[in-house]
Parts: C-alpha cells; structure tokens; sequence
C-alpha cells in the first residue's frame, strides 16, 4: 500500500487559512469566514494521504474527483493548490480580478476545476453523476468529494441527491458537511444540531461519520472510515465560521465581508512565524491514462426507412434514434425521469440497460448528475416532459460555465398534448433553452428531421435542447434528407408567392394544410420548416422576407421567447412585417384539434390571419 505523504497538517492549515485572509483582503470581496470554517477538513483530505491526483495531468481518469458544492469557499480552493505547490502564492492575490482565473465562485477557467458552482445545492448531484461513471460505466476507483455547506441542505436537490446516491449504492461518494450554523443572513435551519444531520442521512441509507470539524485525526479517520464503505458516506462536521479569526469566529454580519487592510495587518501579527515555504504532498493516482469506454466505435450507424405520408411521433422517433446510433457511440448514455414509456427512451434502456440511469421523479437532480456525467467524457441525453424541465432551469443555467455537452429532449410540447391539460403542457422550454449562452435548439417536424437531429445533437459541442411532439405528424421528408444545425427547408415556393408561413414541430403540419387550403382561393403562400430555432438560418429568413410581402409565424408555444421574437430579432434591420400566432389564451384539457382552434393556431386560423394580412 503507498504510504501517505508525510505532511505537517497543522502548519499546512495555518498557512491556507493566511492565504485566504490575504486573497480576500487584497480583492476587496470574498467569503473569508465560509473558507476558514472549513480549513481543516480540505487540508486533511488534500494532504493527510486520502485524496489521489495528479496535478499535472488534472483530466486523468484516475484522479479522485473534488467538487466544492460550497462555491463560496473558493478562497480555501485556491489556496489549497497554492499549498500543493500547483499555484504560486503571489497569484492568490489576484483573486476576483477580471484577468484572473481565480473567479469569487469556481469555474473552469481555472484548470483543476471541473464544475463550476456556486448556485447551492448542485454539487452533490454533480458528484453523484461522476460517482456512476466510476462504478457503472468505467470502472474505475476513483472516489468523488463533495464539500457542502449546511445552509444549502435546505434545498430540496440535495435530498434528490442523497436519495439516488443511495438507490445505487455510490459507495465511491462522500459528503463532506461543514456544519457551522451561520447562513448568510442567520442561523440555519438545524443550527448546530449535527445529531439531526446524521438522523437525515441515515434515514437514506448514508453510511454517516459524525466529527470535530476542527480536530485533523477525527477527520482522517472518517475519510478512512468512508473508504470502506460499500453506500454513500456523509462526514458531518461540527465546525466554527471564521475559524482561527477571533473577531469573525462564530459571529454574525461576517458572510461576504472581508477583512479591512488595517484589520489584516493586526490579524497577521498572529501569523509572523509562519513558513510561506511550506508545501503539502499528495498521493499519485494509479496511473490510467486512457478512458475504459471508447469514444467511437469507428463504425457508421445503422440506417432508417420511413415512408412518407406514415403517422409518427417525433418522440418515437428520438427513442428509436438512441438505439440506431449506440453502437457507433459507446459513450452515450441517457438519463429519464420516470417517463421512459411516453419520451421513448424505453427502447434503449431495454438495448442498453448499462448505459441508461433511471432518476426517478427528480428533475433538478438528473441535470446536474448529467452534468458530472459529461465532465468524465460521456455523451448525454436528459429525457422528460419539457415541462417538467422548467425545474431544473438553474441546474441547466450553471451547465453552461462547465463546459459540458449535454442535449436535453423535452417532449409534450405545447397545447397540442391534449386532454392531460395546461400543467403537462411545455410552452415556455424555447424560450428557456435559448436563453443559454451558445445552446442550439431543435424542433422537428417529422419522424426523419428527428432521426437526423439527434445525429447532429450527438456532434455538436455545448448544450442542445431538442423539442418533441406527442402526437403522431406524417413523415414528410426522405429518409436521406439533411438537417444541419442552423438549417432550414423551405417546403413550398414559388415566383408569386404573397406571403412566407414560418413554423416548425406540430404546427408546421397546420400551415400545410393552410397553404392548400388558401392556394383554392389563388392567395400563394411559401412554406418554411424552420427546424433550427437556434442558430437561425438568417439568409433563408432574409430572402423570403424580400420576396414576400410580410411573415407569418406559428407556433405551439407561448409568445414570449418562442420562434416568432426569434425570427424578429434575427430581421430587426429588415423593414419586413412579422406577424406571429401563437399560445396567448389561457391553456385548458381538450382534444388536440380543439386546442388548436382555440388558441388560434390551427389551419382554419392561420388561413384567416393570411388573408387579413394580405387584405388590401
């Protein structure tokens, strides 16, 4: 067995709780009293022979995963690779700066990070995602730390982590609970009462250490004892916030405040033997260069035949796209809330039960536990009712600082579900998912343009939100057809057209049928499948708006955010009138084809709206 390194821990805490006064001091901000509290439960993990990881190789397999679940101890994080010898101390000080990659919450931009956080209550769920991928998918041994702060075990996601983390027995996954009963604004909800902690977690079937959050040889002797369990652990520690500051030591108004320089130049008297030299050892990994799970097989997916005309869901269509294209992406992995039966992703958890995790009714958990999934190099799929997807906005929001490559599917779109009525019904998702710095989104029309789009989902860096519809639509393209991201088909044009039908998913299917309908009346309409909501292809936008009098968008979705604010905001230079319809009543249980009438997005109703834009 490696022997641990020979460390001095209680020097090595000294210094690390200097840095974090000095770092905060000179920004001018920070979190000091959260860091400190917390000092000798990261030295000791760290340095005290239980963490393995190789700084110089920080995207190793191997390496022991660390997530600071408590953001705002960032200070403590830095400071701890300075005391690794992976930072120089002089760079602590540019803590917050614009230039820096020491950001106040973590993020990637600093290259030992792999989640950002700082949004409470994720990082248990990341960890979760990146404990599965070392016990059912790589089979590695590498274990997973989480450092959470008590406040943030009010938030409902950890308990949806704690609860999963049991279900599947991620004896790989520890919990490190700095338990200092100051939130930012009072006490916390349990306060101090760390009996109550353990009674919560043991009551999910945590394995639970209970310990002086401040005693090194306590500490130790947890992490050993969370090495030989087969369930999750939880350390709950007992700890003082602002530790080793006698004027911030468990007292209020501290949170988010930082020493002032004069008040830092009295504290660093207290200091003055200090070894700035000093530097704390760790254990190497078993040195796994390479992934278990190949990236590429090499070998092309298998084909699809649809016949045009045929009734089809694009949700039927997503779950056979899984299948069809597993074999040639053995990294792909999906992740379902319980709705595995009506989003389809069924038929791969049948193929491919290894590779598909159900979550259970916990969307906020799924999405990040995605997130520490696509941090070890899978590709993801998080399938669910799109409204159902709302939850989780922040859990998605935070995705994007961590570089992840994730597709959401969100299927039930829009008031066109029918009778299950407005709470199963997604019409705010486009609007979410475009909100997202850099995130392409998707909406077929069609059982083909939905098999491509999940080919082109499973290219495309960054985050993808792809929308599907309930109701079966017929299959309108050719089985060979593309559908790049930023594309688009223009269905129906020709050298008279009056005016352009924009539309994508089920209401593309209505505009058809208004295009026949007003073509017996000689008004000509072009038709423009405009499948790739974000990017937008602006030069097919441009065109039909010089060739045609105005722009008609439809929509199964609410106004605000959807395809029509998109299609203006890509032709606000344009002097072309966009005219829009879209879900503005007040949603109800009904049948399809009543829904559509209602809200004035079916046929019948874009035939009338035409017809007043065009009258003279």
């Amino acid at each position: 067995m490696e022997q641990a390194p020979s460390n001095d821990l209680n020097k090595l805490c000294r210094l690390v709780r200097y840095w974090i006064l000095e770092s905060t001091t000179e920004a001018g901000s920070g979190h000091p009293s959260s860091s400190l509290s917390a000092v000798e439960l990261m030295v000791a993990l760290f340095f005290g022979g239980i963490l393995h990881a190789d700084l110089n190789d920080p995207k190793n397999p191997a390496n022991d995963r660390i997530i600071f679940s408590k953001g705002h101890a960032s200070p403590l994080l830095y400071a701890l690779y300075a005391a690794a010898g992976f930072i120089d101390a002089y760079a602590l000080k540019t803590l917050r700066q614009f230039s820096s990659p020491l950001e106040g919450h973590p993020t990637s931009r600093f290259s030992q990070i792999e989640a950002a956080t700082g949004s409470l209550g994720q990082g248990l769920s990341i960890g979760l995602g990146m404990a599965l991928n070392a016990k059912y998918l790589e089979k590695l041994n590498y274990r997973t730390y989480v450092l959470m702060g008590d406040g943030e075990l009010a938030e409902g996601s950890v308990w949806e982590a704690v609860g999963l983390a049991s279900h599947y027995k991620l004896g790989n996954l520890t919990a490190v609970v700095d338990v200092n009963r100051m939130g930012q604004s009072g006490e916390t909800m349990l306060g101090n009462n760390i009996e109550a902690y353990e009674r919560r977690f043991s009551a999910f079937g945590w394995k639970t250490a209970v310990v002086n959050g401040h005693d090194l040889s306590e500490i130790i002797e947890a992490y050993k004892f969370a090495r030989d369990q087969s369930l999750p652990t939880a350390i709950i520690a007992k700890t003082v916030k602002g530790k080793g500051v006698p004027i911030m030591e468990d007292q209020y108004g501290w949170h988010g405040k930082v020493l002032s320089k004069q008040q830092f130049r009295e504290i660093s008297t207290e200091f003055k033997d200090l070894n700035l030299s000093l530097r704390g050892k760790m254990l190497m990994p078993e040195m796994k260069k390479e992934s278990n799970v190949q990236k590429s097989t090499g070998e092309k997916a298998s084909t699809f035949s649809y016949k045009k005309g045929n009734q089809v869901s694009t949700r039927e269509a997503f779950g056979s796209a899984l299948v069809r294209l597993a074999d040639e992406h053995p990294n792909l992995i999906v992740l379902d809330a319980d709705v595995k039966n009506s989003t389809f992703t069924e038929d791969f958890a049948k193929r491919f039960p290894e590779r598909f995790f159900e979550m259970y009714i916990a969307e906020q958990n799924m999405v990040s536990a995605a997130v520490g999934l696509s941090l070890r190099e899978k590709i993801v799929f998080v399938s669910t009712f799109a409204a159902f997807l709302t939850r989780a906005f922040d859990q998605i929001r935070m995705a994007q600082y961590s570089q992840v490559n994730l597709t959401f599917v969100g299927s039930h779109t829009g008031v066109s579900i029918g009778a299950d009525g407005p709470s199963q019904m997604g019409l705010e998702d486009i609007a979410m998912f475009r909100t997202i710095h850099g995130s392409v989104v998707l909406y077929p029309s069609d059982a083909v343009s939905c098999e491509k789009l999940v080919e082109e989902a499973v290219k495309t860096k960054g985050i993808v939100y792809l929308r599907t519809t309930r109701s079966a639509t017929p299959v309108i393209y050719q089985n060979q057809e593309s559908f790049p991201v930023e594309g688009s088909k223009t269905l129906i044009a020709g050298n008279s057209d009056q005016l352009t039908i924009i539309s994508a998913g089920i209401t593309l299917h209505e505009a058809l049928k208004a295009h026949e309908l007003l073509k017996a009346q000689d008004i000509s309409t072009r038709i423009i499948d405009l499948y790739s909501i974000k990017p937008l292809d602006t030069q097919t936008l441009v065109k039909a708006s010089q060739e045609t009098k105005a722009l008609l968008v439809v929509e199964d979705h609410h106004p605000e955010g959807g395809i029509a604010e998109a299609v203006r905001s890509a032709l606000h230079a344009k002097a072309v009138p966009v005219y829009s319809l879209s879900v503005r009543r007040k949603e109800m249980s009904g049948k399809k084809e009543e829904l559509l009438d209602y809200e004035d997005i079916s046929a019948e109703d874009i035939v009338r709206k035409v017809k007043l834009i065009l009258q003279p």
